[in-house]
C-alpha cells in the first residue's frame, strides 16, 4: 500500500543541503525549496529515512515527515494553496 507523504527539512550546512536535495529527488516531487510531495510504499519509506539519516547531522538539522494518507484518499485534498495554485504533478507511464 502506498502512502503520501509530505517532507521539509531545515539543513544548516550547504554541502549537505545539496546532498539531502539530491537524495530526495529520487523519491518524491520538489515543491519547494525545502519540501518535497513523495508518494511510497513503506519499503521506499525506509530508504528514504535511511538515506537522509545517513547524511543530515542529527545536532543541527531537521527532517519533518508528515504522512498524509493514502494518495487516492484524504491525501490528494490536503493541500491548500495562496497565490499560484497548486496542481499535483502528472504521473506517466512510457513503455519501451
Amino acid at each position: 500500500m502506498r502512502t503520501m507523504y509530505l517532507v521539509s527539512y531545515d539543513v544548516s550546512d550547504a554541502k549537505r543541503l545539496r546532498r539531502v536535495f539530491k537524495a530526495m529527488r529520487g523519491f518524491g516531487d520538489h515543491l519547494q525549496y525545502s519540501v518535497f510531495r513523495c508518494d511510497l510504499s513503506a519499503r521506499e519509506r525506509a530508504d528514504m529515512i535511511a538515506a537522509i539519516d545517513a547524511i543530515i547531522d542529527h545536532a543541527a538539522d531537521q527532517v519533518l515527515i508528515v504522512d498524509l494518507g493514502p494518495p487516492d484518499g484524504r491525501a490528494s485534498e490536503c493541500f491548500f494553496s495562496l497565490g499560484r495554485p497548486y496542481t499535483p504533478p502528472e504521473r506517466l507511464a512510457v513503455v519501451v
